[in-house]
């Protein structure tokens, strides 16, 4: 009988024990028990990395940005009163049918409350939203007051989103249709 380990130990020889073994009776299963600690391991980090993943991927298209949600909070807060009123030039914008409109609008700003007054707005944007808004559409749209005013209040939302809620309202100083 060849000398193995449990015969050192005092201990009789397990059956298909070859030399070398582990001894004290190890049961083959150890080896597999550390493996699938290790799986259970990876698997929590994969986890913790796509819930960090998703997480971040949510924030960063959903708009989670707080510095953006809280300027919005702040702004939507604040009470705007009518400031000054700043005229625009007038001008021509091709409609459907090889008609014409003259159009001539005029801003007014919006001050906070109890705020100070700021530089005169630049109406280069709202002539360009004024433009896209109207050009090729038909007389008939804009033919009566209901109509018009319609077309007003689509126009005061873009442009008070345009610049950022600093237009309090818009005015049509002129409005020709040819």
């Amino acid at each position: 009988m060849a000398v193995t380990d449990r015969a050192l130990t005092g201990k009789p020889p397990v059956p298909g024990q070859r030399k070398g073994d582990p001894v004290g009776g190890a049961d083959e299963d150890a080896p597999a028990k550390g493996g699938k600690k290790k799986k259970i391991i990876g698997a929590v980090v994969l986890l913790v990395a796509l819930l960090a993943a998703g997480a971040g991927a949510y924030f960063m298209f959903m708009g989670g940005g707080g510095e953006e949600a809280a300027a919005e909070e702040a702004a939507a807060e604040v009470e705007y009163e009518p400031g000054l009123v700043v005229p625009l030039e007038p001008i021509t914008i091709n409609l459907a049918d090889g008609r014409y409109l003259q159009v001539g609008i005029a801003l007014q700003e919006a001050v906070a409350e109890g705020g100070g007054e700021h530089a005169e707005t630049d109406g280069s944007q709202a002539l360009d939203i004024l433009i896209h808004k109207l050009s090729g559409k038909p007389m008939a749209e804009l033919a009566s007051v209901e109509q018009r005013d319609a077309v007003k209040a689509e126009l005061v939302e873009e442009i008070k989103h345009a610049y950022h809620d600093h237009v309090y309202d818009i005015y049509f100083t002129s409005f020709v249709m040819q």
